[in-house]
This record gives structure tokens, C-alpha cells and sequence, in this order.
């Protein structure tokens, strides 16, 4: 299974533009009740503001840093992925980069955002599954 798969059908990604500041890009988190939101400059991706930036710089600057732009604070240089990536090669670079939020890219230009949520979802929902094959082929033995 692809990244792809998990994908289709999904409605517009929340964005944040680098010249939002970090208050209002809360707001968005708090209304919306997501973790992350992928940061653009230009139509281009250029990183993403996650809870953790938050937390991490009001710890460093303290609440000054609510009215800076994210362009200073984000996570610049985002890992992303491919809609062709498997599921498993994502699980594994979301674990092995210890994130939780990866930009799906095609073409040069972000499509897509997936969290590790999504994916674990699918895992989970793909072994429910088989278990519930295995259990009417052993049924019906």
C-alpha cells in the first residue's frame, strides 16, 4: 500500500504562509485540532510549525516568540515523502527521524500531509482485517 492510496479523495490541506505569526498559526492548530501545519513561502513548502516548535521555543524565548512570523521558528528543510512511498518505508522514516508529520510531495509541489496517525490507522485497520479473514476461512473449514 502506498502513500498515495491513503491519500485519495482528501480535501485541501491547512497551510500557514512563513509571515504568520506564531499566535494566529496556534489559533489554527487549537481550531482545527490538528498537530502540525506544513508552513509555504512562494507556493513552495518551506517547513513546518508543529506543537513541539511551540513548546520548544516559549521554553527558549519565552512569549515574545508569539508574535514572531513562523518563517523563524518552523522546522525548515521538511523530510517528505512521494505519493508512490509505501506505507511501511513512511512508518519507518517517520520512526527513525523521530517526526510525526511528513509533507507528500509530486512534481515539485506538496499534494498532500500526512501524520503518523493516518498511517498507523491504515495499519491497524489492514491487520483487523486479516484477522477477520483468517477468522471465516477458519470458520468455514
Amino acid at each position: 500500500m502506498t502513500i498515495g492510496r491513503i491519500i485519495e479523495g482528501r480535501a485541501d490541506i491547512v497551510t500557514c504562509d512563513v509571515s504568520t505569526t506564531v499566535r494566529d498559526a496556534v489559533a489554527l492548530l487549537a481550531d482545527r485540532r490538528i498537530g502540525a501545519v506544513p508552513v509555504m513561502e512562494d507556493g513552495e513548502i518551506a517547513g513546518i510549525f508543529s506543537e513541539r516548535d511551540v513548546i520548544y521555543r516559549l521554553h527558549e524565548m519565552g512569549a515574545q516568540v508569539l508574535d514572531m512570523p513562523l518563517g523563524h521558528i518552523m522546522t525548515a528543510s521538511p523530510v517528505t515523502v512521494e505519493p508512490e512511498t509505501s506505507v511501511m518505508a513512511a512508518l519507518s522514516l517517520m520512526t527513525r527521524r523521530r517526526i510525526r508529520h511528513l509533507p507528500v510531495v509530486s512534481g515539485g509541489r506538496m499534494v498532500s500531509f500526512v501524520s503518523i496517525g493516518d498511517l498507523v490507522k491504515y495499519r491497524i485497520d489492514k491487520i483487523e482485517s486479516e484477522a477477520a479473514a483468517m477468522r471465516d476461512y477458519i470458520q468455514a473449514v
